[in-house]
């Protein structure tokens, strides 16, 4: 004969499962975030790979900080190098 649950007894079954809710979603939220960081790295090399061709050997201190404001300037004065990478990738495609 089955013998029913008692009240405490499905309510720590939902609170059990909840419990393992809440883990499965705290590691997909850690997978979430360590692809994201991967992207990021990744894409942080790449740049720094690019602007060591430019620059390569002929590197000096305090060029990442001219080029950055180089950059920030050209953007502030009409979009040149956002204007410039769009036109890139489109012929590029």
């Amino acid at each position: 004969m089955a013998t029913k649950k008692s009240y405490e007894e499905k309510l720590a079954e939902l609170q059990e499962k909840q419990k393992q809710l809440k883990a499965q979603e705290k590691k997909i939220k850690a997978q979430q975030s360590q692809e994201e960081r991967k992207k990021r790295t990744k894409h942080l090399i790449e740049m720094g790979g690019a602007i060591y061709s430019v620059l390569g050997d002929n590197y000096q201190e305090g060029d990442v900080e001219r080029l950055i404001a180089f950059l920030k300037k050209q953007d502030e004065r009409g979009r040149f190098f956002t204007k410039a990478m769009r036109e890139t990738t489109n012929q590029a495609n």
